[in-house]
């Protein structure tokens, strides 16, 4: 078997969250364009984008992207995004930063969870010789062309984001970027109240060490550790799979009930059934495989659920006996549902 796509090919392997695109799409809407145009060719739907569950390639959103920068008529779009996000679009990660003992500790927090939150570059921190500390972007060098974009929607992000952490007050020291300055250069300087600096070798924020020492008032230990898990967890659960495994899950999760065979998916991604049979081989699973792993997740679910009993499980599942579902459980996990339960799911 060829290897799979999480190791063969970075660039499609599904396990970024939709925060960007569902962005732009709500951008779309709000100029008259019609947003599910960008999805064709790939096996996502309008309604997909908006579905925290599902999980994206950086090929896919690259493709997205690309296309909504042709459609969309707004200068500096990535600014534009990046300027209309809150605490509350970061959703756990931001109550993670928001409830960390300082704000040095909510930067780490927000490095070490960044891919929660959907972002399309990645975030390094390193010490400055001058007292400084940088937050430095990087991107795929297949998205060269996109980095004005993906610059400017990461940076503004991030200042919506430490503003409402630490206040109205912060300022970074400087902005270096590593591409031209744009026509609209002004609204950066604007925007970030300090020196931007173009044509420059590194992508990165510059902070002065002191905003790090300060402490939070909203610090609460027990939320902090609830949240903390709840990052953990949700991380974890971005296990690396193709491009069509990922898109399979995302389709099979509200027909559970109904057991959709393999035609019936295929049909629904737009796909012959022996040419998902292949895509999916390629990327080292099967229908199968995909279909047991999604039931396995639901189960546990419902588990957690006391007044729903084995049987009701089980029709959840698609399973019309509760001997077959527990016989399914038992082969998908090595224990029956009962034992999940009383072990708190």
């Amino acid at each position: 078997m060829r290897p799979t796509t999480a190791v063969g090919d970075r660039l499609s392997v599904a396990d970024r969250p939709t925060n960007v695109l569902c962005g732009l799409m709500q951008l779309a809407a709000e100029h008259g364009v019609d947003g599910s145009t960008w999805l064709a060719g790939t096996p996502l739907a309008p309604e997909d984008i908006s579905n925290p569950q599902t999980r994206i390639s950086y090929r896919q959103a690259s493709t997205v992207v690309r296309r909504a920068l042709h459609a969309l008529p707004i200068e500096g779009l990535g600014l534009a995004l990046g300027e209309r996000q809150n605490l509350g679009n970061f959703g756990l990660l931001g109550l993670a930063m928001k409830t960390a003992p300082d704000f040095g500790e909510a930067v780490r927090i927000g490095i070490a969870y960044q891919r929660n939150s959907g972002a399309l570059m990645d975030l390094a921190l390193a010490d400055q010789e001058d007292g400084c500390v940088a937050a430095i972007a990087s991107a795929p060098e297949e998205a060269s062309d996109l980095l004005p974009f993906l610059c400017e929607e990461l940076f503004s992000s991030v200042m919506k984001l430490v503003r409402e952490l630490i206040g109205t007050d912060f300022r970074p020291l400087r902005l270096d970027l590593g591409y031209p300055a744009p026509g609209y250069a002004q609204r950066y300087r604007d925007l970030f109240g300090c020196q931007v600096r173009f044509d420059q070798p590194r992508h990165a924020m510059v902070i002065e060490r002191r905003w790090l020492a300060l402490p939070f008032a909203s610090y609460n230990p027990l939320t902090s550790n609830q949240v903390m898990t709840l990052c953990r967890m949700q991380l974890d659960a971005q296990r690396p799979r193709g491009e069509t495994t990922a898109a399979l899950e995302s389709q099979l999760r509200p027909r559970l009930r109904e057991n959709p065979q393999m035609a019936e998916m295929a049909a629904i991604l737009h796909l012959s059934e022996r040419t998902l049979r292949r895509q999916l081989a390629e990327e080292g699973t099967s229908f199968s495989a995909v279909h047991d792993h999604v039931r396995t997740q639901h189960a546990m679910e419902l588990l957690r659920d006391p007044s729903l009993t084995i049987l009701a499980i089980g029709g959840h599942l698609g399973f019309n006996d509760a001997r077959e579902f527990r016989r399914a459980f038992k082969r998908w996990t090595g224990q029956a549902p009962s034992q999940v339960r009383r072990a708190g799911g």
